[in-house]
């Protein structure tokens, strides 16, 4: 069977609430939706959307690597494996173009065996909650925010910070007066030098934090070192990791973070995040799977890929909850802050 088309749209839509953290404020997503179709008519779909802040890929580099994909057209379909390695050869510094590929040729692949796709991974996981994030704001709007998201059942926050350390101090003790009960973990984006993470990991130590998103520029990651082990076990690298040789580096020893925070927008897709997880599964790390403003068709994707590592422990899959208009529907079940796969082919996504 060859692939007979491959189809790309780039949209724009709107965020129902605008979000900040510590070096930007986001009101509205750029995005590009593929479809692949097969000469059967079947079609794989896929999304991309990259974060230029991150990642360096503009939303102009994303839509002209993909506007390149006439390569694609007439190759077996059977031989999927091989064109996700070209991916990463023909297109080196497009993340997220590379992912939105990469996830519709999975799509397709899962679609046409008439199998969820993580049945074919090797499913360990059924269902995990996941966190929905609150951005920086002041402590009275924090805990609206807050209030609403445990009243639609969420029972795991988390809180941007970065801006401001006595700031973030004071939201997090009274978030943690107010619920008592709900997991809080934060994320502060490279926000602090070493000497401010020193002083919040000594201020937070009775707030039953359950981890700290990237709390130190890339560059700052080695000094991490000088942190006792067990405050290094409840950091986790997220803007530090992008790829699996970034994974290698972040697994040697000393481990500076003992969480991996895998983002397919940032990697390139399902097939090198698997490889993030296989070297954090060997290593002892824990997993955590986020997330971009993204489709539903780019998080259903990181959660099949997700319940297929062991080394799963967390999730922060909410990048599609705030958009106005998603060009996509269906692809995951949410229930009380807890999410599961659905029993479709493939990723159980659909045109909107």
């Amino acid at each position: 069977m060859r692939i007979a088309a491959v189809e790309v749209r780039a949209l724009q839509t709107p965020l129902t609430r605008p979000y900040t953290i510590a070096f930007e404020t986001t009101d509205a997503v750029e995005m590009v939706l593929v479809r692949v179709v097969a000469e059967d008519g079947s079609v794989g779909l896929g999304t991309g959307t990259p974060a230029e802040a991150v990642t360096g890929e503009s939303f102009a580099a994303c839509t002209a690597a993909l506007d390149d994909s006439a390569w694609l057209v007439g190759r077996e379909l059977e031989t999927w494996p091989l064109l996700l390695r070209e991916l990463a050869v023909r297109w080196p510094a497009a993340p997220a173009a590379r992912a939105a590929m990469d996830i519709a040729l999975f799509d397709l692949w899962a679609r046409r065996l008439g199998r969820p796709l993580v049945d074919l991974l090797g499913r360990c996981h059924v269902r995990l909650p996941t966190s929905i994030t609150i951005g920086i704001l002041d402590v009275a709007r924090t805990l609206a925010e807050a209030e609403e998201y445990v009243g639609r059942g969420f029972r795991v926050l988390k809180v941007k910070l970065g801006r401001s350390l006595e700031e973030d101090l004071e939201r997090l003790r009274r978030l943690r007066e107010r619920f008592p009960d709900v997991r809080l973990r934060t994320d502060a984006n490279q926000g602090y030098g070493l000497a401010e993470l020193e002083r919040y990991l000594a201020a937070v130590e009775g707030l039953e934090i359950e981890f700290t998103e990237q709390p130190v520029p890339p560059a700052d990651l080695a000094a991490l070192a000088r942190l006792a082990p067990g405050q290094r076990a409840r950091l986790a690298a997220d803007e530090s990791l992008h790829d699996e040789r970034d994974a290698l580096r972040l697994a040697a020893p000393p481990v500076p973070c003992g969480i991996f925070n895998v983002k397919l927008m940032k990697c390139g897709g399902i097939r090198p995040a698997l490889g993030i997880a296989r070297i954090a599964e060997a290593a002892g790390l824990e997993l955590m799977w986020g997330c971009m403003d993204e489709s539903v068709v780019g998080i259903a994707a990181a959660l099949h890929a997700a319940f297929a590592s062991p080394a799963t422990r967390h999730l922060d899959l909410d990048g599609s909850l705030d958009l106005a208009r998603d060009p996509a529907r269906g692809g995951f079940a949410l229930e009380d802050g807890t999410l599961r796969t659905l029993d479709a082919p493939g990723l159980g996504v659909e045109l909107a």
